[in-house]
């Protein structure tokens, strides 16, 4: 999930770099030459790539939050708590978290396409589990697997963009990809309030079937992006006759099982864990989106006992999240254009080719900064029964506008800061973080603004907002600083 790198900064994840090729050698001036390298795809193959990536993105976030209206209908039908009947979002979350880990090393080895191929599918077959599940322990262990199943389809999404676009266009297609997983979890709960009313929670799961067999049809059409297999199918005779010949085909090693568990399992930790900027916007980003899948769970409760909503009624609600994400993708776009180009542009003007500051990706995550805490505020003292529902709900959009303007631009910073080599594995230690702190925020929200009321207990994510208001600002002002103490940073 990136936008365009630095002006001229090597792009060592497209397609035009090669392990085995030296720059300016025949072999890559032959590929970019290439038909098949994605660079000189039509814009309207490319496009229609984008479409299909950003749709994966979508249809696997909307299938983690689907199950959220009917959570209190499918606990009464099982005789268990809501809380336990939460757990199908809590596991589905923590599914998510191993996307990268199965995904990344999949992608480099196998492709890109089988991913995206194998994994809705497998997934989608496990919602179809869910939904004719006789108990709550098969529904929950289900959503599990269909969460670790759809994951990797997500967490390869940004390789893919990088494969098709150069840098320099790389800005808006990817704000759109960016987009997706932010309006499913936005668009679910809005369908899924008419369906459970309607019908009852299974239909939830049978919906998320739909729009995971949708999304495979439409995505028959996509081809290969990852240079290193394309090149290996254009091989397929030399293999053969080196099969044929006796020499034996490549087979799992121990270097290569260490290999992976350092770059996908050891490395991302480490990061995590010796990289102050990896590890503080990982909990930022962590906390907005726990935050965020524990509306799923209390903007049904907080607008059911204030203003005696329904399940439809209490859907709608979430149509402020994504007008929250419509107008980040716009903040985001804008930014890029008028404010991190404009300074790329002065900069060749200058001759200082290569060199733009990271730290200028992040003039939304400084306003998105603001956003969350105003919005968090806003929704804890206006949700009263003296006060029109309308404002609530408006508060909704602030909140997720600053999210999503914090989750993109720190996406960006931190492949800039890390560069091709370990950007990728800063990103997965923030898809790890994100995700557990999602699976956990849901299982204890109600007893939160039970205990606490909702003025006190909104008022306290406020709080904890407040505190990492700095975080951007202070990357801002002193990330070259913490990146030169780093080990890993570029």
């Amino acid at each position: 999930m990136e936008n365009a790198p630095p002006v001229d900064k090597e792009d060592d994840s497209s397609p035009t770099s090669d392990p085995e090729s030296t720059p300016g050698s025949c072999h890559e001036l032959d590929w970019e030459d290439d038909p098949r390298n994605p660079y000189n795809w039509s814009d309207g193959k490319r496009m229609y790539h984008t479409v299909c990536v950003a749709l994966f993105a979508f249809t696997v976030t909307y299938m983690s939050s689907a199950y959220a209206p009917g959570a209190k209908a499918t606990g009464q039908e099982f005789h268990v708590s809501e809380t336990v009947s939460l757990l199908g979002i809590s596991l589905f979350c923590l599914g998510l978290a191993f996307g990268p880990v199965i995904g990344a090393p999949l992608s480099e080895t196998a492709g890109r396409l089988i991913v995206y191929r194998l994994g809705l599918p497998i997934a989608t077959i496990f919602l179809i589990g869910a939904a004719v599940s006789k108990n709550i322990g098969a529904i929950v262990i289900c959503r599990f697997f269909a969460g670790v199943f759809g994951s990797p389809a997500l967490s390869v999404g940004g390789g893919t963009m990088a494969d098709m676009w150069p840098p320099a266009r790389r800005g808006p297609s990817t704000a759109l990809f960016v987009m997706a997983p932010f309006m499913g979890p936005c668009i679910a709960p809005i369908i899924g309030g008419f369906v459970v009313e309607r019908l009852n929670w299974r239909w939830l799961e049978w919906v998320s079937v739909f729009w995971g067999v949708a999304t495979c049809v439409f995505a028959l059409g996509m081809k290969e992006t990852y240079k290193k297999k394309l090149l290996e199918n254009d091989n397929k005779n030399k293999n053969k006759e080196k099969t044929s010949s006796g020499r034996k085909m490549p087979s799992l090693s121990w270097g290569a099982i260490h290999k992976w568990a350092t770059e996908s399992l050891v490395r991302p930790m480490q990061l995590l864990f010796t990289e102050p900027i990896v590890l503080f916007l990982s909990l930022y980003i962590g906390f907005d989106f726990a935050v965020l899948y524990a509306f799923f769970a209390s903007i049904p409760f907080v607008f059911q006992q204030t203003y005696g909503f329904n399940s439809h009624q209490n859907g709608l609600v979430f149509i402020a999240l994504g007008i929250g994400t419509l107008l980040a993708t716009l903040t985001n776009v804008l930014c890029d254009r008028f404010i991190y180009q404009k300074k790329c542009a002065e900069a060749r003007e200058r001759g200082e080719t290569g060199h733009i500051s990271p730290e200028q990706r992040l003039y939304p995550a400084l306003m998105g900064s603001l956003g969350v805490a105003v919005g968090l505020f806003w929704f804890a003292w206006t949700a009263r029964r003296d006060i029109h529902w309308i404002s609530p709900v408006l508060a909704l959009i602030p909140f997720n506008w600053g999210n999503l303007c914090i989750f993109a631009t720190s996406i960006t910073y931190m492949i800039d800061c890390y560069g091709a080599r370990y950007g990728a594995s800063a990103l997965s230690a923030n898809a790890f973080t994100r995700y557990v702190f999602a699976a956990a925020f849901p299982l204890f929200i109600i007893q939160m603004y039970e205990k606490l009321t909702t003025k006190w207990a909104a008022s306290l994510l406020g709080f904890i907002a407040i505190a990492l208001i700095p975080i951007p600002w202070i990357l801002f002002s002193f990330g070259a600083r913490i990146r030169r103490k780093g080990r890993y940073a570029i």
